[in-house]
């Protein structure tokens, strides 16, 4: 039998810690090994509880989060972190800088005034399954059976002039996308899609962000904006992305319509309406994340003529939502992330 994913909880409030621990405890895949006030006592007990996966809370007193991330990095770099943010403006920014120095991923502490079985409940629902992917992750990587394409594989696809590159990314994303955006070349002349799991104000600033990073102008996405080319645009959190036609025109947009697979905005809808509006005038990339979201998306896609590029493995922090598209043999080329755009470019003319 697999060992459990061991886990240390780290924040400065003893509801949280309690309510966290409440949350993970009686799942068998999962054994909550420690907990810490804050980064310094943490780092402290870190070598005795040995833990596997982390949850970090950014604000504390002593040590706080990104102090802590970076202590983490140089001294237990093969510990994996899920951040603990304040859903606000300032919470945006400091949890993308913690998901640059290293963290997997996060969630959003639920209001402060509502009730400890009101908080349990809300942080089950969004922390649980990020935990037990994390646990089944270590428990089948020594199992997980061979796909059939190879890294940056030769396809029968061929280059062809095209005019947008849209982009499903979820667990790891932040910083996957900030890898990417700096092999753009200032010459870009695809526009960019992006579908990144995250809630409002976070897909903002994760704009902005990769804005500063790159080459190449971001924004996040306005209802009814024709879609520039060399231009990227990230979905807004709690909207779908889509592309549509105004007359001749094409344009983004954004709506509220019922979540997929879990999500919205969801990589599932960007994708179907790509296929539709550009045909194989398109490249479609799925990189790390958790589920199947992409999975129809890429399938619509790829009946429409386009290009499939999924990433590897070995680079993704959850292997879930590339994985399932290239083992249903939509994948065209598998690229590691530092490679990306190099796969992405063997299909533009």
């Amino acid at each position: 039998m697999t060992e459990p994913l061991k886990i240390m909880v780290i924040d400065d409030s003893a509801l949280y810690r309690v309510a966290i621990t409440r949350v993970l405890q009686p799942d068998r895949s999962l054994d909550v090994v420690a907990t810490a006030p804050n980064g310094k006592i943490a780092l402290m007990k870190m070598r005795q509880a040995a833990p596997d996966v982390i949850t970090l809370d950014m604000e504390m007193p002593e040590m706080d989060g990104l102090a802590t991330l970076k202590e983490l990095a140089s001294q237990y770099p093969d510990i994996k972190t899920i951040v603990f943010s304040q859903h606000s403006t300032r919470g945006a920014k400091i949890t993308l800088e913690a998901l640059e120095l290293g963290a997997v991923d996060f969630v959003t502490k639920p209001a402060s005034s509502a009730s400890l079985d009101s908080n349990i409940a809300d942080i089950r629902e969004a922390l649980l399954p990020k935990m037990r992917e994390l646990a089944r992750q270590c428990g089948t990587a020594e199992t997980d059976r061979l796909v059939p394409v190879t890294s940056c594989s030769k396809s029968r696809i061929r280059a062809l002039p095209r005019d947008v590159i849209a982009i499903g990314v979820s667990t790891g994303g932040p910083s996957s996308l900030a890898t990417l955006f700096r092999q753009l070349p200032k010459s870009m002349k695809q526009a960019i899609l992006i579908v990144q799991h995250m809630p409002a104000i976070f897909t903002k600033q994760l704009a902005k962000q990769l804005a500063r990073i790159g080459t190449i102008p971001v924004s996040e996405a306005v209802d009814g904006e024709p879609i520039r080319a060399g231009h990227a645009y990230v979905a807004p959190g709690n909207f779908h992305l889509e592309v549509a036609l105004n007359g001749e025109c094409k344009v983004l947009r954004t709506h509220q319509g019922r979540q997929e697979n879990y999500c919205r905005p969801a990589v599932d809808v960007l994708f179907r309406s790509i296929a539709k509006v550009y045909k194989q005038r398109c490249i479609g990339v799925v990189m790390t994340g958790m589920g199947k979201d992409g999975l129809a998306g890429s399938k619509a896609m790829k009946s429409a003529g386009a290009a499939i590029v999924a990433q590897d493995k070995a680079s993704s922090v959850v292997w879930g939502m590339p994985r399932l598209v290239i083992e249903n043999n939509f994948a065209d080329s598998v690229a590691p992330l530092d490679r990306m755009y190099e796969s992405i470019k063997e299909f533009l003319l």
